[in-house]
C-alpha cells in the first residue's frame, strides 16, 4: 500500500516562497518519476512539475522559471520550491507517478496567495 503525505502549504502574500514536501510510503522512489499536480476550485487537477529516475525535469509553461522540482530518494521525499507565487498558483498541491497509472492520491496541501 502506497502512502503520499503532502506538507508545507500555507497562506502567503504575492512574491513569496513557500516549498513542499511530499513523503512516500510503501515504494522506493528512486524507480518512479514523480509529478507535483495541483487542482484549483472548479478547474481539473493539472501536472506542473515532474522528475525522472535521473532527474530530468519538466514544467508547465505557468511555473516555469519559479517553481523548482527535486527528489531525495535517501528520505523517500520529493519536494516542490516555489518562488515569485501569483494569486493564480492557488490551489491544493499533490504529488503522484508522473505516469499514466497513479497511486491513491494522498490529502495534499493548500497553497494560498493572496495579499
Amino acid at each position: 500500500q502506497v502512502q503520499l503525505v503532502e506538507s508545507g502549504g500555507g497562506l502567503v502574500q504575492p512574491g513569496g516562497s513557500l516549498r513542499l514536501s511530499c513523503v512516500v510510503s510503501g515504494r522506493t522512489l528512486a524507480f518512479y518519476s514523480m509529478g507535483w499536480y495541483r487542482q484549483a476550485p472548479g478547474k481539473q487537477r493539472e501536472l506542473v512539475a515532474r522528475i525522472t529516475p535521473g532527474d530530468n525535469t519538466n514544467y508547465t509553461d505557468s511555473v516555469k522559471g519559479r517553481f523548482t522540482i527535486s527528489r531525495d530518494n535517501a528520505k523517500n521525499t520529493v519536494y516542490l520550491q516555489m518562488n515569485s507565487l501569483k494569486p493564480e498558483d492557488t490551489a491544493q498541491y499533490y504529488c503522484n507517478r508522473a505516469a499514466d497509472s497513479l497511486w491513491s492520491w494522498g490529502q495534499g496541501t493548500q497553497v494560498a496567495v493572496s495579499s
